[in-house]
């Protein structure tokens, strides 16, 4: 079935905004974006009324732990740190998320239709993260990238878990030498996994060492939370040590450096930027950075790390980094193209174009006014949120089976 969003104010984020844009849907993906006189509409497509809203791509948050940290559940809905293993690049964070988590809900009501959910930060090495919908029944419905990255941490978490349990690391030189020693054994074993393949010979798989392989080839980003300047240089120095995808996650002191990070070209996933200054390494936290950061030539994404900061606040961070310098229009992308261009996700989401996933939103006018909210919410081309004016409440298409 054909679905045609007709007559809203459409901004693609990658390219103009069109005035009573037209958007076709088939089969969860986008065919077509343009004027009314551009797209032809077929005469059997279902037509969803768009007047008088503005329709954006879905938002994209890089860095949540959404469905394994779930909110109000102690202990007992906590999968985000496996902290039993400095080096834990062999968890996955796919294997803790549950659906069924409010949150999930919660990012709806926000516009946020797509997630990296990220292992926590208690480890040096963490694990590996996993792109997902926010609207699905069970992970298998819910992932389009399975395979995004690994979670690394320096600065003060790890070396206050380890050093609490009196084992390294329990200083910023031994979280930078677990890291080092890791990719040190990696690149090893890849070296006698390789030699071994072309001998034909058996080789017994490491899972931890197989992924670390994976980030040395470039197929995984290495997602490094990283708050004050100096542990952000030792991100840097890492990277060009070993040769892998750097990602910045937090960069709460990236504004003092921003000529370093733009002229290195690493992207920062900024925030959260509402949170008090919890602990040392967050003393410089503003919400001028984003700006700052923006205007030296740093890519950035924002994020809201939930359950740190509820997800569907994450617009609510943009508009007032806005109000503190950000330009509305890249605070647009920092929302979208540029948290799914940082981690190779954007040939999926993150703007509204032919052969991308038709994740759309219909806000009731600019989304960086905090006065208007997200009206309804498409999922692969299928609604699944609704704002309903009567009862001023959101209605979530249900998760479960229906017959």
């Amino acid at each position: 079935m054909v679905k045609a969003i007709v007559g809203g104010y459409v901004v693609p984020v990658e390219g103009d905004p069109i005035d009573g844009g037209t958007v076709l849907v088939e089969n969860g993906r986008i065919t077509a974006v343009g004027t009314a006189a551009e797209v032809d509409v077929p005469e059997d497509a279902e037509l969803v009324d768009a007047s008088g809203t503005w329709v954006l791509p879905g938002f994209v948050d890089a860095h949540t732990h959404l469905g394994v940290h779930e909110e109000g559940e102690g202990w007992a809905g906590n999968d985000t740190n496996e902290m039993t293993d400095p080096n834990g690049a062999r968890f996955r964070a796919i294997d803790g998320i549950d659906p069924f988590e409010i949150g999930f809900d919660d990012a709806l009501s926000g516009g946020v239709t797509s997630v990296v959910i990220k292992p926590g930060s208690g480890n040096p090495i963490g694990g590996q993260t996993v792109a997902v919908k926010t609207w699905g029944r069970t992970a298998l419905d819910m992932v389009f990238d399975e395979a995004v990255s690994v979670k690394s941490a320096l600065g003060e978490n790890p070396k206050r878990v380890y050093g609490d349990k009196n084992q390294t690391p329990s200083t910023r030189l031994g979280v930078a030498a677990i890291i080092r020693e890791a990719f040190t054994k990696a690149r090893n074993y890849a070296a006698q996994r390789d030699h071994a393949r072309a001998e034909g010979k058996p080789f017994d798989v490491d899972l931890t060492l197989e992924t670390l392989a994976k980030v040395l080839d470039g197929e995984l980003y290495w997602d490094q939370h990283t708050h004050r300047a100096d542990d952000i240089v030792t991100a840097i120095r890492l990277a060009e040590e070993f040769g892998y995808k750097l990602v910045v996650n937090h960069g709460t002191e990236g504004h003092l450096i921003a000529d370093v990070l733009a002229e290195k070209d690493v992207p920062v996933i900024l925030g959260p930027l509402f949170t008090t200054r919890s602990k040392v390494e967050l003393r410089n936290r503003t919400l001028r950075s984003a700006g700052i950061l923006a205007r030296a030539g740093v890519k950035i994404a924002i994020t809201t790390d939930h359950p740190v900061v509820p997800i569907n606040f994450l617009v609510y961070q943009a508009a007032l980094a806005v109000k503190d310098g950000l330009d509305p229009e890249t605070a647009l992308r920092a929302l979208t193209v540029n948290p799914a261009a940082m981690l190779s996700l954007d040939d999926r989401i993150g703007s509204l174009k032919p052969g991308l996933d038709a994740d759309i939103v219909l806000w009731s006018g600019d989304p960086l006014d905090v006065m208007n909210r997200a009206m309804r919410v498409f999922v692969r081309g299928r609604e699944v949120y609704r704002f309903d004016d009567t009862s001023g409440e959101g209605v979530v298409t249900p998760r479960r089976y229906a017959e």
